[in-house]
Protein backbone atom coordinates (compact mmCIF):
# COMPACT_ATOMS: atom_id res chain seq x y z
CA UNK A 1 0.00 0.00 0.00
CA UNK A 2 1.31 3.45 -0.92
CA UNK A 3 1.84 5.88 1.38
CA UNK A 4 -0.37 9.20 1.31
CA UNK A 5 1.15 12.46 0.71
CA UNK A 6 1.78 15.31 3.29
CA UNK A 7 -0.62 17.49 0.96
CA UNK A 8 -3.09 14.56 0.59
CA UNK A 9 -2.79 14.10 4.34
CA UNK A 10 -3.32 17.99 4.79
CA UNK A 11 -6.34 18.32 2.84
CA UNK A 12 -7.87 15.28 4.69
CA UNK A 13 -7.24 17.09 7.66
CA UNK A 14 -9.12 20.32 6.85
CA UNK A 15 -11.87 18.56 5.08
CA UNK A 16 -12.38 16.66 8.64
CA UNK A 17 -11.73 20.11 10.23
CA UNK A 18 -14.18 21.69 8.20
CA UNK A 19 -17.16 18.99 8.54
CA UNK A 20 -16.64 18.75 12.36
CA UNK A 21 -16.87 22.39 12.36
CA UNK A 22 -20.47 22.32 11.03
CA UNK A 23 -22.13 20.08 13.18
CA UNK A 24 -24.76 20.85 15.50
CA UNK A 25 -26.30 17.59 16.40
CA UNK A 26 -24.09 15.04 17.22
CA UNK A 27 -25.53 11.12 17.27
CA UNK A 28 -23.54 8.36 19.05
CA UNK A 29 -24.30 4.48 18.50
CA UNK A 30 -23.89 2.29 21.55
CA UNK A 31 -22.73 -1.00 21.64
CA UNK A 32 -18.84 -0.74 20.15
CA UNK A 33 -18.88 3.04 19.96
CA UNK A 34 -19.53 4.28 24.36
CA UNK A 35 -18.91 0.62 25.15
CA UNK A 36 -16.47 -1.74 23.79
CA UNK A 37 -19.23 -4.24 21.77
CA UNK A 38 -19.25 -6.72 24.32
CA UNK A 39 -21.99 -7.93 25.58
CA UNK A 40 -22.71 -9.03 29.24
CA UNK A 41 -25.51 -10.89 30.78
CA UNK A 42 -26.13 -11.27 34.25
CA UNK A 43 -28.20 -14.49 36.12
CA UNK A 44 -31.24 -13.23 35.19
CA UNK A 45 -30.98 -12.45 31.29
CA UNK A 46 -29.81 -8.57 31.92
CA UNK A 47 -27.91 -7.23 29.83
CA UNK A 48 -24.61 -5.33 31.73
CA UNK A 49 -22.68 -2.72 30.10
CA UNK A 50 -19.50 -0.69 30.81
CA UNK A 51 -19.15 2.96 30.07
CA UNK A 52 -15.90 5.18 29.74
CA UNK A 53 -16.14 8.73 32.04
CA UNK A 54 -14.28 9.94 29.62
CA UNK A 55 -16.16 9.33 26.67
CA UNK A 56 -19.34 10.22 28.97
CA UNK A 57 -17.53 14.16 30.25
CA UNK A 58 -16.82 14.70 26.25
CA UNK A 59 -20.78 14.09 25.55
CA UNK A 60 -21.60 16.71 28.66
CA UNK A 61 -18.85 19.09 27.03
CA UNK A 62 -20.54 18.78 23.64
CA UNK A 63 -23.88 19.65 25.04
CA UNK A 64 -22.89 22.87 27.46
CA UNK A 65 -20.70 24.12 24.53
CA UNK A 66 -24.20 23.82 22.51
CA UNK A 67 -24.04 20.38 20.40
CA UNK A 68 -27.29 18.55 20.42
CA UNK A 69 -26.03 14.95 21.42
CA UNK A 70 -28.23 11.90 20.38
CA UNK A 71 -27.89 8.21 21.24
CA UNK A 72 -29.14 5.60 18.41
CA UNK A 73 -28.63 2.28 19.31
CA UNK A 74 -30.16 -0.82 17.55
CA UNK A 75 -30.68 -2.92 21.12
CA UNK A 76 -32.88 -1.84 24.03
CA UNK A 77 -31.04 -1.65 27.28
CA UNK A 78 -32.06 -0.21 31.21
CA UNK A 79 -29.11 0.75 31.35
CA UNK A 80 -28.59 2.73 28.13
CA UNK A 81 -31.59 5.10 29.64
CA UNK A 82 -29.39 5.18 32.76
CA UNK A 83 -26.43 6.59 31.60
CA UNK A 84 -28.09 8.63 29.06
CA UNK A 85 -29.94 10.00 32.29
CA UNK A 86 -26.94 10.33 33.84
CA UNK A 87 -25.24 12.81 31.26
CA UNK A 88 -28.59 14.78 30.58
CA UNK A 89 -28.71 13.18 27.19
CA UNK A 90 -32.48 13.61 26.43
CA UNK A 91 -32.86 12.23 22.88
CA UNK A 92 -32.79 8.67 23.42
CA UNK A 93 -33.50 6.54 19.96
CA UNK A 94 -33.00 2.46 21.33
CA UNK A 95 -34.34 -0.35 19.67
CA UNK A 96 -33.88 0.99 16.12
CA UNK A 97 -33.89 -1.01 13.08
CA UNK A 98 -33.73 1.55 10.77
CA UNK A 99 -31.32 3.96 11.81
CA UNK A 100 -31.78 5.81 8.60
CA UNK A 101 -35.49 6.29 8.94
CA UNK A 102 -34.62 7.49 13.23
CA UNK A 103 -31.97 9.77 12.19
CA UNK A 104 -33.72 11.45 9.34
CA UNK A 105 -36.73 11.84 11.92
CA UNK A 106 -34.34 13.70 15.10
CA UNK A 107 -33.10 15.84 12.59
CA UNK A 108 -36.51 17.16 11.40
CA UNK A 109 -37.63 17.25 14.70
CA UNK A 110 -34.40 19.66 15.56
CA UNK A 111 -34.44 21.73 13.14
CA UNK A 112 -30.96 20.51 12.12
CA UNK A 113 -30.10 19.72 8.12
CA UNK A 114 -27.73 15.94 7.35
CA UNK A 115 -24.87 18.44 6.54
CA UNK A 116 -25.18 19.84 10.67
CA UNK A 117 -24.66 16.70 11.83
CA UNK A 118 -22.11 13.99 12.87
CA UNK A 119 -22.70 10.45 13.91
CA UNK A 120 -20.14 7.94 15.46
CA UNK A 121 -21.23 4.32 14.76
CA UNK A 122 -19.33 1.16 14.23
CA UNK A 123 -21.08 -1.81 12.55
CA UNK A 124 -23.08 -2.06 9.23
CA UNK A 125 -26.54 -1.06 9.77
CA UNK A 126 -24.72 2.26 10.80
CA UNK A 127 -23.76 2.63 7.38
CA UNK A 128 -26.71 4.41 6.12
CA UNK A 129 -26.66 7.26 8.86
CA UNK A 130 -22.27 7.33 8.12
CA UNK A 131 -23.10 7.86 4.28
CA UNK A 132 -25.59 10.63 4.64
CA UNK A 133 -24.39 12.71 7.76
CA UNK A 134 -21.61 15.27 7.23
CA UNK A 135 -19.27 14.25 9.74
CA UNK A 136 -18.94 10.24 10.30
CA UNK A 137 -16.02 8.42 12.28
CA UNK A 138 -15.52 5.14 13.95
CA UNK A 139 -13.95 4.04 16.37
CA UNK A 140 -10.76 2.03 15.49
CA UNK A 141 -12.26 -1.82 16.14
CA UNK A 142 -15.19 -0.81 13.62
CA UNK A 143 -16.08 -2.93 10.48
CA UNK A 144 -13.62 -2.63 8.07
CA UNK A 145 -16.19 -1.46 5.49
CA UNK A 146 -17.45 1.04 7.57
CA UNK A 147 -13.62 2.77 8.54
CA UNK A 148 -13.75 2.80 4.12
CA UNK A 149 -16.90 4.85 5.12
CA UNK A 150 -15.60 7.82 7.54
CA UNK A 151 -14.01 10.93 7.17
CA UNK A 152 -12.47 10.13 10.82
CA UNK A 153 -11.34 6.71 12.70
CA UNK A 154 -10.36 7.52 16.45
CA UNK A 155 -7.21 6.12 17.87
CA UNK A 156 -8.98 5.11 21.17
CA UNK A 157 -10.39 2.00 21.88
CA UNK A 158 -14.50 2.07 21.52
CA UNK A 159 -15.92 2.14 25.20
CA UNK A 160 -12.11 3.87 26.19
CA UNK A 161 -11.78 7.11 24.51
CA UNK A 162 -12.90 6.98 21.50
CA UNK A 163 -16.05 9.26 21.56
CA UNK A 164 -14.22 11.70 23.96
CA UNK A 165 -11.41 11.81 21.11
CA UNK A 166 -14.51 12.76 18.80
CA UNK A 167 -16.30 14.93 21.07
CA UNK A 168 -12.88 17.10 21.85
CA UNK A 169 -11.65 17.03 18.24
CA UNK A 170 -15.44 18.56 17.50
CA UNK A 171 -15.20 21.48 20.23
CA UNK A 172 -11.32 21.97 18.89
CA UNK A 173 -12.70 22.67 15.65
CA UNK A 174 -15.75 24.69 16.55
CA UNK A 175 -12.78 26.81 18.34
CA UNK A 176 -14.98 26.24 21.95
CA UNK A 177 -12.22 23.46 23.52
CA UNK A 178 -10.82 26.29 25.71
CA UNK A 179 -13.75 27.97 27.21
CA UNK A 180 -15.31 24.51 27.45
CA UNK A 181 -12.29 23.39 29.35
CA UNK A 182 -11.60 26.72 31.05
CA UNK A 183 -13.91 26.35 34.37
CA UNK A 184 -11.14 23.26 35.25
CA UNK A 185 -8.49 25.27 34.83
CA UNK A 186 -9.42 28.56 37.11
Amino acid sequence: MQAESPDALASAKRDVQERARRVRLMLFDVDGVLTDGRLWYGPSGEALKAFCASDGQGIKLLMESGIAVALLSGRTSPAVAVRAAELGVTHVLQGVDDKLAAFKAICARLGIPAHGTGFMGDDLIDLPVLRRCSFACAPREAHELVRSHVQYVAHAPAGAGAAREVCDLLLRSQGTLDAALARYLA
